[in-house]
């Protein structure tokens, strides 16, 4: 193993949220390891855009290539072209549709393993409020036990303490800080459908029009569909 204490692994989809948690932790001076999962994910064009912010710190990338798994995940709107993405408020029932089943425990434990190839003190997720409706493995009872499971499975080999910062943070608030950290979030990538254009009313680019609306942050993303407006449930 090499690496240090001042060493960081984020996992880094290419979306705004792991891409501020790299500028977070590239603002407090430390070296990065950026780990991306290509999962078999229809909006494989995150894993460029995660590329790209790895590029942009100078950090380093790993790009982990888990596409075989998905295509046995049937069921999910993200990984079985049979189902539609929907569109909506990002809170809607209808949004369980994108659920794909345990990714953010083999995401995170994959990059745990790699965490602590590369000596890393610190394994940091970048999940947030907004994803707690919807998603299980976003909320603070799974990143606890996350935590506490890489504890426990790697007792004595120095294994990487799991920090979600922004687990009570809205995505307003992530949105304006990475305007503060000059994070390029321009460079960021959220639709669900995939593509070259962000679709502007999938649940995740419905959510990301509204974080940079209600930050009051100029909103660098061209939509196909920039007005719609959907009510919160």
């Amino acid at each position: 193993m090499t690496g240090g204490a001042d060493r960081v692994a984020v996992v880094l989809s290419g979306g705004m949220d792991s891409t501020t948690a790299v500028a977070e932790y590239a603002s407090r001076g430390h070296y990065l390891v950026c780990v991306t999962v290509d999962y078999g994910q229809r909006h494989v064009r995150e894993v460029r855009a995660a590329h790209e912010v790895a590029a942009h710190y100078g950090a380093e990338h790993v790009v982990v290539d888990l596409s075989g798994l998905g295509r046995e995940l049937t069921g999910s709107a993200l990984t079985d072209r049979e189902v539609d993405v929907p569109e909506g408020h990002y809170a809607e029932p209808s949004m369980r549709a994108t659920v794909v089943p345990n990714r953010n425990a083999v995401l995170a434990n994959v990059a745990v393993s790699i965490a602590m190839s590369r000596g890393a003190s610190v394994l940091a997720l970048g999940m947030h409020a907004g994803d707690h409706f919807i998603y299980p493995d976003c909320r603070p009872e799974f990143v606890e036990a996350l935590a506490n499971a890489v504890r426990v499975g790697n007792e004595g080999f120095a294994p990487p303490a799991v920090e979600a910062p922004f687990l009570r943070w809205t995505k307003a608030r992530i949105a304006a800080r990475g305007a503060e950290l000059g994070a390029p979030l321009g460079l960021t990538w959220s639709c669900y459908r995939g593509g070259e254009v962000h679709c502007g009313v999938c649940g995740t680019c419905y959510e990301r029009r509204e974080a940079f609306r209600d930050a009051n942050v100029p909103d660098p993303t061209r939509y196909r569909d920039s007005t719609t407006e959907f009510v919160a449930p």
